[in-house]
């Protein structure tokens, strides 16, 4: 009997050590054992692809050789463009040696982190991947007539079912992925939002020299944007028009975070976030919550989701969101709100470099407004149910997953004993 518990025992630690790492992979390391990969390495990393592809939980990278990677650095591509053609070698599925020679009718097509980006137009981040008689298997950009004129040489990596690292001989040419990258600094990122849906929001961030100079300061060090779409922004405009100078500044400076944030980033860190609005004590902050694909903002007045992606490129990113978010410094809340969190509960996350209309001494710094003071006189009221933001969730979440695991493990000593 000792010896049966002691293997019961045995199995839960097991388990629960799969549970705890069965996610984690690093590609940077991976590569690392392997020098004649070391261009395709330092590549994954300056670009920033290295830390994406690490996040996620089911990957394929197809990488390139050192010889193959100088002849696609030989045409002097940009980083960013050559970001999107890494990004098309990244493979959005497992695919590990044994099932590349067992793909159902010979031929599949695998979506790529190029696709996921949202600027790979139709299926021009598609990868088509076909095995040929003899073991031979050819791999190709879809945008590129069919034409399989890369093929698998080796394994070099195989974590089942997690992330698969597979050398092909050659770039996989692209059209639309070696196209002219421009930088963050050449970014119109007005004339992006205003293409998709979020004319309104750009033209009123446009008219005011103020905030905009912020967004323009914040585009190369890193910058995410949430910009309500038309209908609820056109909406919201008379309150907007309510409020004075100063604060119509901050209230579009709130909708810009002075990071870079992919969804995949959003979805993994949960939590209050700073935005270009920081300042002192006027903490202009919400929090980021999701729920399975579902990623919401709330603050103690109201909540919004995230509906779409208009840029996901390293180090902008702008997301459509479904609602007007509404900074509790400006707004009250329809319902009562909790008490405000102490100053160390904070997260002590990056704040936006002002634009230069803006003191850097910060002998100016906005001083927090009261609730009554010339704001409008209430927050919408159409979604009383969201109106405050349970800050308390992801913690919830998270010890309830705990929980799950440690009552698997009792019920399992129970039946096995």
């Amino acid at each position: 009997m000792m010896g049966q518990r002691q293997h019961v025992l045995l199995l839960i630690f097991s388990a629960f050590l799969l549970f705890q790492t069965s996610n984690a992979h690093n590609i940077t390391r991976l590569l690392a054992k392997h020098p004649s990969l070391s261009t395709f390495n330092h590549y994954l990393t300056l670009t920033h692809l290295a830390p994406e592809i690490n996040r996620r939980t089911t990957i394929t990278v197809l990488a390139l050789d050192n010889a193959a990677m100088s002849s696609l650095l030989d045409k002097n591509p940009s980083i960013y463009t050559i970001k999107n053609i890494l990004s098309l070698h990244v493979l959005l599925d497992y695919f590990g040696a044994k099932k590349l020679h067992q793909i159902r009718n010979g031929t599949a097509l695998a979506a790529t982190m190029f696709q996921a980006t949202g600027v790979a137009p139709g299926v021009s981040g598609f990868v088509n991947i076909t095995d040929f008689k003899g073991g031979k298997v050819g791999f190709g950009a879809e945008d590129n007539g069919g034409s399989l004129n890369s093929f698998f040489v080796k394994s070099v990596e195989e974590l089942p079912y997690n992330i698969s690292v597979i050398q092909i001989s050659k770039a996989l040419p692209s059209v639309v992925a070696e196209a002219p990258t421009p930088g963050p600094s050449e970014l119109n990122i007005t004339g992006i939002m205003s293409a998709h849906g979020c004319k309104v929001f750009a033209d009123t961030l446009l008219a005011n020299p103020e905030a905009m100079g912020t967004y323009e300061d914040n585009v190369n060090g890193g910058l995410t944007v949430f910009c309500p779409m038309d209908d609820p922004f056109k909406a919201f405009l008379p309150k907007y028009k309510n409020l004075t100078a100063s604060k119509k500044a901050s209230f579009l400076e709130f909708f810009g975070v002075p990071v870079y944030q992919s969804l995949s980033m959003l979805k993994s860190n949960n939590g209050l976030m700073n935005t270009l609005a920081t300042d002192g004590a006027s903490k202009f902050d919400f929090t980021v919550q999701n729920e399975g694909e579902e990623v919401t903002l709330k603050t103690r007045v109201n909540t919004a989701k995230i509906t779409g992606t208009l840029i996901d490129e390293q180090p902008v990113a702008i997301y459509t969101i479904d609602k007007v978010l509404l900074p509790k410094e400006l707004f009250k809340a329809a319902l009562s709100p909790a008490p405000a969190p102490a100053p160390e509960e904070a997260a002590d996350a990056p704040k936006g470099s002002k634009s230069k209309t803006k003191s850097k001494s910060k002998t100016k710094s906005k001083a927090a407004p009261t609730p009554d003071s010339d704001s409008p006189a209430e927050s919408p009221d159409d979604d009383p149910a969201d109106q405050v933001a349970d800050d308390d969730n992801a913690a919830m979440c998270f010890g309830a997953e705990r929980l799950a695991v440690v009552g698997l493990s009792f019920l399992l000593v129970f039946f096995l004993l």
